[in-house]
């Protein structure tokens, strides 16, 4: 399936704007916004919800860790990804029953390791390699990049979305095969081909009527 110039443009950049923003707060606008407000398999205000628990989650683990731990909280679909690493078995254990705490909180993964905080050049060349690993997911074509969220720690790959069977092998291939990737973990929600085929054809569904 062909894409125009300006959308393959604008998926890259939508897909780039997690890896680049880190932990700051970041407003995008005009067509990268558009594009992944309709290409999410979430509804908007799962979307809106994720962020919300995302903010809280970071700033709560910040204000009882500090620098003395260095942790990531992902939502997707209000299931949350930590990552990163903790002083101790205490502190990951904490850490994720704060977590799950948070309001809307549905689940945690919790990947944290027991590990001194990383150096800000480990996270560049994470941040560098979860730009790959999206790259590659536009070149492909074979299913929505923006169905998929990659977050990389310590080279770990770790894979979020709502998909089914076939999107999931053909992601977790790319991003094993990526250069730079120790090793994939897939925390991605499988449904049937069907269920994915419904979500979509809601998602259209809701974008033309508010035209």
């Amino acid at each position: 399936m062909k894409r125009s110039p300006l959308i393959l443009s604008a998926l890259t950049l939508a897909l780039a704007l997690p890896a680049l923003q880190g932990c700051v707060p970041l407003i995008a606008t005009g067509v990268a916004v558009g594009v992944l407000a309709v290409t999410d398999r979430r509804t908007v205000g799962t979307q809106t919800e994720d962020e919300t628990i995302e903010w809280k989650a970071r700033s709560r683990l910040g204000e009882k860790f500090g620098k003395d731990a260095h942790i990531n909280a992902t939502s997707y679909n209000r299931k949350v990804l930590l990552t990163g690493e903790v002083p101790n078995e205490q502190a990951k254990t904490e850490a994720g029953e704060l977590v799950l705490k948070v309001e809307n909180v549905a689940g945690i993964y919790n990947e944290l390791k027991i590990h001194a905080p990383t150096p800000l050049s480990s996270r560049s060349t994470d941040a560098y390699i979860t730009s790959k690993v999206k790259g590659r997911f536009v070149d492909n074509g074979t299913f929505s990049p923006t169905h998929i969220k990659v977050v990389t720690e310590a080279g770990v790959a770790y894979l979020m979305g709502i998909v089914n069977e076939q999107e999931s092998a053909a992601a977790i291939q790319i991003a094993r095969t990526t250069q730079g990737v120790r090793t994939v973990v897939n925390v991605m929600e499988i449904v049937s081909e069907a269920e994915t085929k419904r979500i979509d054809a809601a998602m259209a569904a809701a974008k033309n009527s508010g035209k």
